[in-house]
């Protein structure tokens, strides 16, 4: 089966937990992850990043590089330690206390994130984790074993009210688009540390949509603050919304 790039008019849904297994075999060797560069920026008030390779998701939104959509072809491996050195390197000489990766899909590789965690869990470095959502609801372990790190940040971002949205925008079959609330559901009753956010730009979300998502949010116990996005227009961005078929730029 041909690897799903991005998204174009005619793709098919498809199914992201098999599109994280084939993610995998590109762009996880052990425990070591392909990245595609080190540096720092200036979002939650200055954070030292690792730009990781592979997703399972096919966000027709989305900002990041066109190795989200080839890993194949883009980066290089790196240890969880090797990871964690350049990170805090860079967070050293940023003066700057939070670390984080980011640019594809960090729940991918889970030997590597788990071990990125404990090497940051020794530290007085706090550790940002942004995700979809889709393997920590495929997997309640998954979401158990991120309760022991003291200094985490878990950030899930919910794609969509529903399944119909859920296929459009991330190319996912939408028999999946609950994964993200069981994820919530799974934080909230582990006690972990974590905010849910969403593109709901009301040129790519219906104001319907969203409200069947804050409904569902509620439904699994989530009472926090939602932060919404907008989409901005990155050079990535244009391009597979575009590929898509969508028109808001």
């Amino acid at each position: 089966m041909e690897y799903q790039g991005f998204l174009t008019k005619d793709s098919l849904p498809f199914d992201p937990l098999e599109l994280a297994k084939e993610t995998e075999k590109l762009c996880v060797r052990g425990s070591s992850r392909k990245y595609t560069n080190f540096y720092c920026t200036g979002v939650y008030g200055g954070i030292s990043t690792g730009y990781l390779v592979g997703c399972c998701l096919r966000c027709v939104f989305c900002w990041v590089s066109l190795s989200r959509d080839f890993p194949d072809k883009y980066g290089e491996f790196y240890s969880p330690e090797e990871v964690f050195d350049r990170l805090v390197s860079n967070a050293r000489k940023a003066r700057v206390n939070r670390l984080r990766v980011s640019g594809g899909e960090p729940t991918l590789g889970k030997d590597h994130l788990l071990r990125l965690l404990e090497l940051v869990d020794r530290t007085q470095f706090f550790f940002v984790l942004e995700t979809n959502g889709i393997l920590l609801g495929k997997d309640p372990e998954y979401v158990r074993a991120l309760k022991k790190y003291r200094n985490i940040y878990v950030r899930v971002c919910v794609k969509a009210g529903t399944a119909e949205g859920f296929e459009i925008r991330t190319g996912g079959r939408g028999e999946f688009y609950e994964l993200p609330y069981i994820a919530v559901e799974a934080l909230r009753r582990e006690d972990i540390y974590f905010r849910v956010a969403s593109m709901s730009d009301p040129r790519l979300m219906s104001k319907e949509e969203r409200k069947e998502m804050v409904i569902k949010l509620r439904k699994v116990g989530y009472r926090e603050e939602l932060e919404e996005e907008i989409c901005d227009p990155y050079d990535t961005s244009v391009l597979r919304l575009r590929k898509a078929g969508f028109s808001i730029f």
